[in-house]
C-alpha cells in the first residue's frame, strides 16, 4: 500500500479553479483502495503571509468544508491541520540544522521575492525545510505536486538522503507525482482562474452572488443576432469543462447558429454550475454553519496524525542523541 501525502493551502476559500484542477482529481486518487492518503491543511505556511488571526481560522474552516464537501472520506484517510501536530515542528528545526545555506537561497519560493529582502521573513526561506518535515514526519511515499513545487519535493529528498547517509536508514525517499495534464481552469478573464488575478469563481456563493460573478466573465461585443466563435470564448470554455458532451455539443451550435447571445451563454453556464455542484454547495454550507461538526472531523485526523508523527520523531531523537 503506497502511502500519498498531500498538503493544502489554506489562502482562502477553494474557488472553482481549485475544485476542478486539484481537490477533485485528488479526492478521485484517495479512493483507490490501494493508496492510503493523508491530506493536511498547511496553516503553518500560511504564516508566511496571512497575519491576522481570524482571517486565518475562517480560512482552514473554507478548505475542510470544501474538501469533505466534494467527497474527501475522513473516516479512511487522514484530514489534520499542519499546526496541531507540533512534531512537525521540532522535525522542522532538526531538519535545518542539516540543511546547506546555498540549498535554501537557491529555492525558487525564496529567489522570487529576493529581490526586495526587506519583505522576505525567516520562515519564507526555510519553506522548503517545513515542507521536507511535513513529508517525511509520515513516511510518504508519494507526494503529488506541481511542477512549481517539484525543486521543494527534490529539496526534501536530499536531505532526508544526507540524514540517512550520515545515521542509517531513518526517513523513507518519497516519490513525486507530477500530473502533466493537470487541468488549467480559465478565469472570469480567459487567465487562468486565480486569487492573484482576481478572476475567479465562488461557487460557495448564494445563488444571487454567483449569478453575477458568471456575468462578469468578459466577452467580445459581437451582437446578438450574429454567429460567434465558441473557442474564443471564456464562457464556452469553462462550460465544455463542465458539460457533457451533449450540452456541449448543443452550446456550441448555439454560438455558431446565431441569435444567441452571450448573456443567455452565461445564464447557461450558470444554470450548469448551479446542477452540477448542488449537493457539494449544500455539504459546504452545512458544515461551514456547524463549526463543530467540522472540528470534529479534524481533531479525529490529528488525533491519528500525532500518533504517526510522533513515532517518526522519536525515532529521528533516538539517531540524534535526544
Amino acid at each position: 500500500m503506497a502511502r500519498i501525502l498531500t498538503g493544502i493551502q489554506s489562502s482562502g476559500k477553494p474557488h472553482l479553479g481549485n475544485l476542478l484542477g486539484a481537490i477533485i482529481p485528488a479526492i478521485e486518487l484517495s479512493k483507490n483502495e490501494k493508496n492510503e492518503s493523508f491530506f493536511f491543511i498547511a496553516d503553518l505556511h500560511s504564516l508566511t503571509t496571512i497575519k491576522d488571526a481570524q482571517t486565518r481560522i475562517d480560512n482552514i474552516h473554507s478548505v475542510a468544508a470544501a474538501w469533505i464537501a466534494c467527497g474527501f472520506d475522513t473516516e479512511k484517510n487522514l484530514f489534520y491541520r499542519q499546526s496541531k501536530v507540533p512534531a512537525v515542528c521540532e522535525l522542522a528545526w532538526y531538519l535545518n540544522c542539516y540543511t546547506p545555506f546555498p540549498m535554501l537561497a537557491n529555492a525558487h519560493s525564496f529567489k522570487d521575492k529576493s529581490e526586495k529582502l526587506a519583505d522576505v521573513n525567516a520562515g519564507l526561506f526555510t519553506y522548503p525545510v517545513l515542507m521536507a518535515a511535513d513529508i517525511l514526519l509520515y513516511d510518504a511515499n508519494t507526494v503529488p505536486v506541481g511542477k512549481d513545487q517539484k525543486q521543494h519535493l527534490e529539496m526534501a529528498r536530499d536531505i532526508a538522503s544526507s540524514f540517512n547517509h550520515q545515521y542509517g536508514d531513518t526517513f523513507i525517499l518519497p516519490d513525486a507525482k507530477i500530473d502533466e495534464n493537470i487541468m488549467t481552469i480559465p478565469g472570469t478573464d480567459g487567465q487562468k482562474m486565480s486569487k492573484s488575478y482576481g478572476n475567479t469563481i465562488d461557487i460557495f456563493q448564494t445563488d444571487k452572488k454567483l449569478r453575477k460573478n458568471v456575468m462578469q466573465i468578459i466577452t467580445d461585443s459581437k451582437p446578438l443576432e450574429e454567429p460567434k466563435d465558441p473557442d474564443t470564448c471564456n464562457v464556452f470554455a469553462i462550460y465544455k469543462i463542465l458539460g457533457s458532451d451533449t450540452q456541449v455539443a448543443d452550446m456550441r451550435n448555439n454560438y455558431e447558429g446565431g441569435n444567441y447571445g452571450y448573456g443567455h451563454a452565461k445564464q447557461a453556464l450558470y444554470e450548469l454550475i448551479v446542477e452540477k455542484f448542488a449537493d457539494v454547495r449544500e455539504k459546504y454550507d452545512f458544515y461551514i454553519n456547524n463549526i463543530p461538526e467540522l472540528e470534529s472531523k479534524l481533531q479525529a485526523g490529528e488525533s491519528r496524525a500525532a500518533e504517526i508523527a510522533n513515532s517518526v520523531l522519536n525515532r529521528v531523537r533516538s539517531k540524534i542523541g535526544y
